[in-house]
């Protein structure tokens, strides 16, 4: 069996989508992978990522954001949809209906109850290898978050330290705790 094309990807879409079928599908190496829904904390931790990112990205012009819908078309031909990317304004001047044929500048990665660290290690380090900026792994169940950088090891972070990207948003910076989703306690 010859391996699945990005055009072969896109009629297997279309079939899950007519089907009612709402996975998240990418390809690596010539093959379909499907993922199912996320956990909620993971979900969560992506919107607050996003709006805090975005909060500072859009009114300065800095470029786009990206949830795990958005899909990159890699220079290695295989079709990935980080949880939360960006791309710099000078590289994508106007969005597309279709995949970003591109590397993110920044891609995050965001564990979810299901997924194993090693896995997302590595598709961070391909992001970092095909040209990203930044890589991200955001690990709730740890309350870490480890940050990929070109030729450098690395840098994991904890509640105690701030998370700043000066390389793609300068002057911008969160608080680890700020990522994870509020606990609401009962009124009394």
């Amino acid at each position: 069996m010859s391996d699945v094309t990005i055009k072969d990807f896109e009629i297997v879409q279309t079939v899950f989508n007519e089907a009612g079928l709402d996975y998240q599908l990418e390809l690596e190496g010539g093959k379909i992978s499907v993922m199912g829904p996320s956990d909620i904390v993971s979900s969560e931790i992506g919107i607050l990522f996003s709006r805090l990112l975005g909060n500072w990205v859009y009114p300065r012009r800095l470029g786009r954001i990206f949830d795990s819908a958005g899909g990159f078309i890699l220079p290695d031909r295989n079709l990935k949809a980080p949880d939360v990317s960006f791309v710099k304004a000078d590289r994508l001047r106007r969005s597309v209906r279709y995949f970003a044929e591109m590397v993110p500048d920044l891609a995050v990665e965001i564990k979810s109850q299901s997924d194993r660290i090693p896995p997302l290690q590595k598709k961070l380090e391909k992001y970092i290898e095909l040209g990203a900026t930044v890589g991200i792994l955001i690990d709730p169940d740890e309350e870490t978050v480890t940050l990929y950088r070109p030729a450098t090891e690395p840098v994991q972070l904890t509640n105690d330290d701030v998370l700043s990207i000066p390389e793609l948003f300068p002057g911008w910076e969160i608080a680890i705790p700020e990522l994870w989703p509020p606990v609401f306690d009962e009124e009394e």
